[in-house]
């Protein structure tokens, strides 16, 4: 075996241990330092790293991980398994950067002549290079991991050091917890009696973990600086920054870290020589941030660690472990949200939003008594409902005219008994005063939740907290700056164009080269995007918006034109009950009809939405957020409510008279609400619409989808791993583990499905006045099963830091009307 000459021999207590390859690892340009091993060790390895959390010393812990598909030449042996970068190897590989290229290494160097490479891939390993040396050179620790148990993947593992920690705390102002302790005033009196009452009475609802227990005193907080480390409480400098607050940090590196050199040489050969050209071009206008890299596949995912598992008898205790037993089990449905752990495992923008969503879950408890209360008087006074006792008499049963034409025949107002008492148990004087208390039930929760939120605010040390920073550390998305880099390559080409037809004079030839360079610079830092670049997204976005709105109408008026046909079909049939009950066949079946529409439309609807959020290329991923939820829940407002709106507001409004009738297309008679009215109509589109969707988009949707998708992905890289089992079964390390989660995909859905159940509670509630009932079980489990989702389903996301739900989930749920909707 050939080891190069920068390797030192092995001592004589490692000579069991051998180095793999060393040639192997030049060709992708890593260069380790004097002394350092690269080698497959005898011992079990997992033990030391703590299956994946640690580097393979032990004792520097994971912060984030890369993962990147590594594709070498046919012909060259096998790279070294685990490589360890330090300072000294970046020194090492700048020195002789230029002879480990790919394509510009010495063929002695690897043993022999290398065969051809797709370039694109040789591009994406000089990036990935190069993106590496520029995080070492920024003072990240990274240790790479191709000996993988999922095949044809790579794994670089990434540590912050103490000191870089430090730095980039107090660049971002992270304000952390000082040796400055205060006490909580507590209250005295009949209050502290009280409170400690009710401690008592809600101590078996409270989460058994530290974070949510009551607190006498509070460290101060301050934002960090290292000038007075003196003032922060550094006796253990190993947790003083959580693993949130760390993958925060070297998020951010992540992100700023770019990869904008353009030395790469394709090979020989004209082709390569005008895609190298092409490329290098790009290159001096672009910046690679990580963003950029994963949008160009250079990485295919980037991502911080969880803890730790969730469940299993030798496993050490860690907050994911806590928040499973704690949170994200269905047998501690009725117990309070440890709100405090949330955001300290996931940040503050999660937890923000589970705050809401247990707030507005508490809110439906009072709506719901009240809601049975209504429908309770109505069954109690069904009896002495005079309409309807009057429509059921026998004596006064009077004869109404056919429903439809030719068809049906004349029918007694006595056959519509049942519907009149049943309509009762909804519409009756209660309701009225039902709609006047969600009206304030509505502006009461709005207000509680600001109030709440302000407490978090001050809880979480956000009070000094403005979007203002975010905003300056907030990112181009890579969409942006592709888009960006095309403008300003056109530009330039533009501007050559011009330069070419002009003749230049040999006196001012150097003038003209300093205001060439000049223009360079200024082209790649002044271009953006202006409305004239956006005109046809926003016309397609016009155009598409419209088009599905009107097919959503269009679907609409089909169920009505159904809803007719099969009621004159049905008055054909020969047998009485069929006759008696085509009313409610028609409605249930049409309804039906409506849920399976609404649903398969929402979901796509939700990704036109995307596409069409997409192509308008938003700058940042605020921006992009706050985009794609109007447009969503724009598009799943007309395609939810639609239905409901017809029956409420013009079902029954179009009919005509005896003799003078509307007709649709001049063949169908407009169809008519019941002899007591629409409203127990509306109560069965509520109803079943509100319901299935819940039970079926919300819920199985949320379990089964996720479980899907981790099962094809389980087969596929069953598929692709080796063929020796037992290898294959054995236990995984955390970042391979990590890999086969479902990637986070935002907030957007979750805020959207409770914006949409929110109107339904809100606007129709008359109608049915157990909505907020069925709303309140709903989400008592779509808690559980959210949190159950985010602990064990999906990635571990990047903390993001916020001080509210974000302006677009406020604007829709402050646009919803205060006042219930009843039809007249």
């Amino acid at each position: 075996m050939r080891v190069n000459e920068k390797y030192s021999t092995l001592p004589a207590e490692d000579r069991s241990v051998h180095i793999i390859n060393i040639c192997a690892i030049e060709d992708i340009g890593y260069l380790p330092s004097e002394g350092t091993l690269l080698n497959s060790l005898s011992v079990d390895p997992d033990a030391e790293c703590k299956h994946g959390l640690y580097f393979r010393d032990g004792r520097r812990k994971v912060d984030y991980i890369l993962v990147y598909h590594p594709k070498r030449p046919s012909g060259s042996r096998t790279l070294a398994r685990r490589v360890q970068h330090s300072d000294a190897a970046l020194a090492a590989r700048g020195a002789r950067q230029d002879q480990l290229l790919p394509g510009k290494g010495s063929a002695g160097a690897a043993g022999g002549p290398e065969p051809p490479m797709d370039y694109h891939e040789d591009d994406k390993r000089f990036r990935r290079e190069e993106y590496e040396g520029n995080l070492l050179e920024s003072g990240l620790e990274l240790e790479r991991d191709e000996d993988t148990k999922i095949h044809g993947v790579g794994f670089v593992k990434i540590h912050a050091p103490w000191n870089v920690l430090c730095r980039e705390a107090e660049f971002l102002k992270l304000k952390m917890p000082t040796k400055k302790l205060y006490h909580i005033n507590e209250t005295r009196g009949l209050l502290k009696k009280i409170n400690s009452v009710l401690q008592k009475i809600t101590d078996p609802i409270q989460p058994k973990v530290a974070e949510h227990r009551p607190q006498t005193t509070k460290r101060l907080s301050y934002p960090f600086s290292r000038e007075k480390q003196h003032l922060f409480d550094l006796s253990d400098k190993d947790s003083f920054f959580d693993s949130k607050t760390r993958s925060t940090i070297v998020y951010e590196i992540l992100k700023r870290t770019t990869c904008t050199k353009a030395k790469y040489s394709m090979g020989q050969g004209e082709g390569r020589k005008k895609d190298s050209a092409l490329l290098n071009k790009r290159r001096k206008c672009s910046k690679y941030g990580i963003t950029s890299l994963l949008a160009n596949g250079v990485y295919s995912a980037a991502y911080p660690l969880h803890d730790g598992d969730y469940e299993g008898e030798n496993v050490d205790f860690n907050d994911r472990k806590l928040l499973y037993q704690e949170w994200a089990s269905y047998g501690v449905f009725y117990k309070y949200q440890p709100i405090d752990l949330v955001r300290k495992y996931f940040g503050e923008k999660i937890g923000l939003y589970f705050a809401w969503l247990g707030v507005y879950t508490q809110m439906l408890i009072p709506a719901s008594v009240v809601g049975i209360i209504v429908f309770l008087y109505g069954c109690a006074t069904v009896d002495e409902n005079i309409p309807s006792m009057e429509m059921c008499d026998q004596r006064h049963n009077i004869t109404m005219c056919p429903l439809c034409d030719k068809t049906c025949s004349y029918w007694k107002m006595s056959s519509a008994c049942a519907t009149a008492r049943a309509s009762h148990l909804f519409d009756n004087p209660a309701t009225v005063f039902f709609s006047v208390f969600m009206a304030l039930w509505a502006a009461t929760f709005m207000e509680h939740w600001k109030r709440k939120q302000m407490r978090l605010r001050y809880h979480w040390d956000l009070t000094g907290f403005e979007e203002e920073e975010e905003a300056v550390k907030d990112h181009p998305r890579a969409e942006y700056e592709a888009r960006v880099l095309e403008k300003s390559l056109r530009k330039e080409s533009k501007n050559k164009e011009k330069r070419r037809h002009i003749p230049e004079e040999s006196t001012n030839k150097w003038r003209q080269r300093v205001k060439t360079a000049m223009a360079g610079v200024k082209l790649t830092d002044k271009v953006k995007l202006t409305w004239r670049d956006r005109f046809p997204a926003y016309f397609t976005n016009l155009v598409s918006i419209v088009f599905m709105i009107a097919v959503t109408f269009a679907i609409v008026l089909g169920v009505i034109i159904y809803r007719i046909s099969t009621a004159a079909a049905l008055a054909m049939n020969s047998s009485p009950s069929v006759r008696s009950n085509i009313r409610v066949t028609v409605t249930a079946t049409a309804v039906i009809i409506n849920l399976v529409v609404i649903i398969l439309l929402d979901e796509v609807y939700g990704c036109i939405a995307r596409w069409l959020t997409k192509i308008e290329v938003p700058k940042t991923e605020k921006s992009f957020e706050e985009r794609l939820i109007f447009k969503a829940f724009l598009l799943k407002f007309v395609n939810s409510y639609t239905p409901i709106f017809y029956v409420a507001f013009f079902k029954g409004r179009f009919v005509g008279r005896p003799g003078d009738y509307v007709y649709i297309f001049r063949s169908f008679r407009m169809e008519e609400c019941a002899p007591g009215g629409c409203l127990m109509e509306l109560c069965i589109q509520l109803s079943i619409i509100m319901l299935g969707k819940q039970l079926i988009q919300n819920n199985l949707f949320e379990i089964g989808i996720p479980k899907m998708k981790k099962f094809i992905r389980y087969l596929r890289l069953r598929r692709q791993s080796p063929s020796d089992h037992d290898e294959f079964v054995k236990r995984k390390q955390r970042y391979e583990v990590d890999y086969t989660l479902e990637p986070f995909a935002g907030l957007t859905p979750e805020y959207m499905e409770m914006i949409i159940q929110f109107g339904f509670v809100t606007l129709f509630v008359a109608s049915f006045p157990l909505a907020p009932l069925f709303a309140l079980l709903n989400n008592i489990i779509e808690i559980r099963l959210d949190a159950k989702k985010f602990v064990t389903e999906l990635r571990r996301p990047v903390a993001v830091r916020a001080k509210d739900i974000g302006k677009g989930p406020a604007r829709l749920l402050a646009g919803v009307p205060d006042s219930p909707c009843k039809p007249s």
